[in-house]
């Protein structure tokens, strides 16, 4: 594969002043995963009238999109008891402009490979966290005339939901249209205030997402799994496969008649299963799974529509690796929706208060890039899995056509999986998940023998 070459890279401002000031995150932005997170989109030949100012008609929509999201345009800076702050200072996003001789014709082959990182924009964690942007985005043009868009957010600051809206807008002012949903800027919904003073009572909370996950027998902890390679797949499951799926777990004697089993959580129940085969585990072994539930619909009264901010939060469903085995596909089912199901108003909002009130953040929030071992692992024996199913994924258009292809960006952290639509609307889906190397090929054997 030809190398990546950078030819430039440019800050972009709003288009317009901004509102500036100290701007307070919510108890939700700052826990789970606070790096950014990426996304990769490949078109097709742009038009030959469209071909040279595919930078600049970016950089142009960018900016303007900006003026209406400016947090985005901002920075983070840590606060004691390591919090996070968001300074909306208008200092800019990174997009960067780069180029390939590579003839792009086999998207599958080039997915996993060194030369496709390098299409993702790169951010310096060891950098102080004020002089790193929320935003990146990277254009390359191949010699055959594709281009990629890859773009990398900050979780701290945006959840997937939001993260799509912005990119969704950013795209119909690129065509010349208006706001579809003006973002809903406003976090004190989400946000329980000043902390309460030290010493003072903290409500009592058992919330499943501050769980410890648990470790392989006989490990003090999960250094030596973290060493291991690992490998990404993306795994299609047909219509007819998925059916047969939801046939088997809604006739189950652990289905609830009146609603059944939802598409995700048939399916994260079945690669639960096959993980804990593939890996090869004792029957006593115990096993978590992370589970990212939006909140949007859940609160009393509903988030305003626009909501642009973390409106997620983790639980966990836990067993061990012989119940779920043992077990038909009903039995794993039912450990997710119970998790799910217990994600109430009240559940969000004495979660929100114990983080309030806890000392200090760092042991909830997910630091594996920034070069830390705190924080949690969800990797053998557990994994996580989200799903994009109802995420506006598909149909990101800056005006020279739709995406040929779209999909998450590089991931090396063994047992992280997403549940996505197939962009064709057939009632198929797709798992991308990253297994260890001496898994992946059981993992791929019982994902489809087991249906």
């Amino acid at each position: 594969m030809a190398p990546i070459i950078i030819r430039n890279t440019y800050t972009v401002v709003p288009a317009e002043p901004t509102w500036t000031g100290r701007f307070p995150l919510a108890e939700w932005d700052q826990v789970g995963t606070i790096t950014h997170v990426p996304t990769v989109y490949f078109y097709d030949k742009p038009s030959d009238s469209f071909q040279g100012n595919v930078v600049e008609a970016l950089k142009n929509s960018l900016s303007r999109a900006l003026f209406h999201f400016y947090p985005l345009a901002g920075r983070l800076r840590w606060l004691p008891r390591n919090r996070l702050e968001l300074d909306c200072n208008a200092a800019g996003v990174t997009l960067i402009e780069a180029e390939s001789e590579a003839e792009l014709t086999d998207f599958n082959s080039f997915l996993g490979t060194k030369e496709f990182e390098k299409i993702v924009p790169q951010v310096n964690y060891k950098t102080p966290i004020e002089t790193i942007p929320l935003f990146l985005a990277q254009v390359t043009k191949f010699k055959c005339g594709r281009i990629s868009l890859s773009v990398k957010v900050s979780h701290a600051v945006v959840d997937g939901q939001s993260a799509l809206h912005f990119l969704s807008e950013w795209g119909r002012i690129a065509r010349g249209e208006p706001l579809k949903t003006i973002p809903f800027l406003d976090r004190k919904i989400l946000w329980a205030g000043e902390p309460l003073p030290p010493f003072a009572s903290s409500p009592q909370y058992e919330g499943q997402e501050f769980e410890e996950p648990p470790l392989l027998i006989g490990e003090m902890d999960c250094e030596e799994e973290r060493k291991k390679e690992t490998v990404v797949a993306m795994l299609k499951l047909s219509k007819t496969q998925l059916e047969k799926l939801r046939s088997r777990v809604n006739t189950s004697e652990c289905a609830d008649p009146a609603r059944g089993f939802t598409r995700y959580e048939t399916v994260t129940g079945h690669v639960w299963r096959c993980a804990c085969k593939a890996r090869g585990h004792s029957p006593e072994q115990p096993t978590g799974l992370v589970i990212c539930v939006d909140v949007r619909s859940r609160m009393q009264p509903p988030l305003p529509r626009g909501y642009f901010g973390n409106a997620t939060l983790d639980v966990v469903a836990t067993s061990t690796s012989g119940e779920l085995i043992s077990n038909e596909l009903g039995f794993a089912a039912g450990k997710i929706s119970k998790a799910i199901k217990n994600v109430t108003n009240e559940y969000v909002m004495t979660g929100i208060e114990y983080l309030k009130n806890h000392e200090d953040l760092k042991e909830f929030q997910d630091m594996h890039t920034l070069g830390r071992k705190e924080g949690p692992f969800y990797g053998n024996p557990n994994l996580g899995l989200v799903s994009w199913l109802t995420l506006p994924m598909y149909g990101l258009d800056f005006g020279w056509g739709q995406e040929v292809y779209m999909g998450p960006g590089t991931n090396d952290l063994d047992g992280n999986s997403l549940l996505l639509p197939y962009k064709n609307d057939d009632g198929s889906l797709i798992l991308a998940t990253c297994q260890q190397v001496g898994h992946m090929e059981a993992f791929k054997k019982h994902f489809y023998e087991d249906i």
